[in-house]
């Protein structure tokens, strides 16, 4: 049976959208919806900044289920306007993410619910 799991920080998400941020599988753990959005936060404007809010919140839902980035073994990550900002979303990227590298699809899309998001991942990682 699945373990799903919500950090404190991010419970309104299951009341207020009804998912789960992080769903531990035993082997498997999938980790959804991880915007720079936090609690009584607003997005930055400046893409960098935005980016490694991203990646912290990701580190939030890896905690949660007792893992870090190296776990990490595919990562999805939906962009509004992919090609302006991929050169430092990769920069941002690479500062968490080493190698062996994860799978990595990136894809473009129009907007995102949080006002002002440029990036959500989803992420699969493995123990």
């Amino acid at each position: 049976m699945p373990n799903y799991l919500v950090p404190e920080t991010f419970s309104h998400y299951r009341d207020d959208w009804h998912f789960t941020p992080v769903v531990d599988t035993g082997h498997l753990v999938f980790l959804s919806g991880v915007t720079a959005a936090h609690p009584g936060r607003e997005i930055s404007k400046d893409p960098e900044q935005q980016f490694h809010d991203a990646f912290a919140k990701l580190k939030i839902y890896l905690t949660e289920a007792k893992l870090d980035y190296d776990n990490i073994v595919e990562l999805t990550s939906f962009h509004v306007e992919l090609k302006q900002h991929m050169d430092i979303f990769s920069a941002v990227k690479d500062v968490y993410i080493k190698a062996p590298y994860p799978a990595w699809t990136a894809i473009g899309v129009t907007d995102f619910i949080p006002e002002n998001a440029l990036v959500e991942m989803r992420a699969v990682a493995c123990r």
